[in-house]
């Protein structure tokens, strides 16, 4: 692991240690605003799913399936975070070779679910026996319908969620936001209820995703914990390699993702995945990931890391692991 970075360099780092062009509308922020608390992280449509479809059925994956094997619904997703680090988790497991994903967000179990599970089964990559099916759009996390409806379609589906410092993860979305409409109030405005008082507003989606526990309680009605991977944002920086091996472990891979597959990109400040058998440049997250985040007052960011405070620690207890986001307070 590269040694401790400083804020500055961490902020850059963001949840962005890889480059693999995006998929359409990836990186397209929400488009009715920063302030209409929307939770959706982009705007995949119908077009860019089916050429998704197209994609998989051609082998177009980072895996070398050639056209044969057969469309199957996924056995394990991405649920979440935005902002989290999930774009980089998809990318490094899609260079196991008994994986194929979806590079497209589906939205299916929130925005899409009317069309149905033949219209999903269409748009995963075709799989040969013993390849898994993924697919990863972060908002389901946040959905309350989703727990129940990915249930109903399969009820031993493996779910991962990256997550990540609550209040990093607000900012890095307000960013992102910020970036497509510059004009947009500034987070200290959209934070608060009552900027005096240090009344949060948890009803803004970049306050609101960040409360995990809430989120999870839902899901916990219909899975165990057993099912459910946390995968730290954090650590996916620090040791990529690692955090991948927990991963590969969840899923029943073998561990075929290793440290060989990343290497540290000095200037940038973050690992890069390469694929070890050959000499292709590596691959990192475009320009949309690793934004400078605006300079955010520092009595907002102490608020809300009390704000967010007892919601962490109930996070902790409920998932048996402790991501030591307090630290972060205690280093400054």
């Amino acid at each position: 692991a590269p040694p401790r970075a400083s804020n500055g360099s961490r902020e850059a780092a963001e949840d962005s240690w890889l480059r693999t062009p995006l998929a359409p509308g990836e990186a397209i922020a929400a488009q009715s605003g920063a302030f209409e608390r929307d939770p959706q992280e982009s705007s995949t449509t119908d077009e860019e799913l089916s050429r998704a479809g197209s994609a998989g059925s051609r082998g177009g994956s980072s895996s070398t399936t050639p056209d044969y094997g057969e469309k199957r619904l996924p056995q394990a997703l991405i649920i979440g975070v935005k902002k989290g680090g999930t774009r980089a988790l998809l990318e490094a497991i899609r260079a196991h070779p008994d994986v194929r994903a979806v590079g497209t967000e589906p939205h299916f179990f929130d925005r899409n679910y009317e069309k149905g599970l033949e219209w999903y089964r269409n748009v995963m990559p075709k799989t040969l026996e013993g390849q898994i099916t993924m697919e990863k759009t972060p908002s389901y996390f946040v959905t309350n319908e989703a727990p129940r409806r990915i249930h109903s379609m399969a009820k031993d589906t493996k779910l991962i969620v990256v997550v990540r410092d609550p209040v990093t993860r607000a900012i890095s979305d307000y960013t992102q936001t910020l970036s497509k409409k510059p004009d947009i109030p500034t987070f200290e405005v959209l934070a608060f209820k009552n900027r005096t008082l240090g009344l949060i507003d948890a009803s803004w989606s970049a306050i609101r995703i960040g409360i995990y526990a809430l989120h999870l309680e839902n899901w916990l009605q219909y899975f165990p914990l057993s099912q459910i991977l946390f995968v730290s944002g954090e650590r996916l920086i620090t040791d990529p390699a690692g955090e991948m091996a927990k991963v590969q472990d969840f899923l029943g891979l073998k561990r075929i993702v290793t440290e060989k597959h990343f290497y540290f990109n000095k200037t940038k400040g973050f690992p890069c995945l390469k694929k070890p058998e050959d000499s292709s440049a590596p691959r990192c997250l475009g320009k949309s990931k690793g934004r400078t985040h605006p300079k955010i007052d520092p009595d907002v960011i102490h608020r809300l890391r009390k704000f967010y405070k007892p919601f962490n620690v109930m996070f902790y207890q409920m998932t048996g692991q402790d991501f030591q986001w307090e630290q972060e307070e205690s280093d400054k």
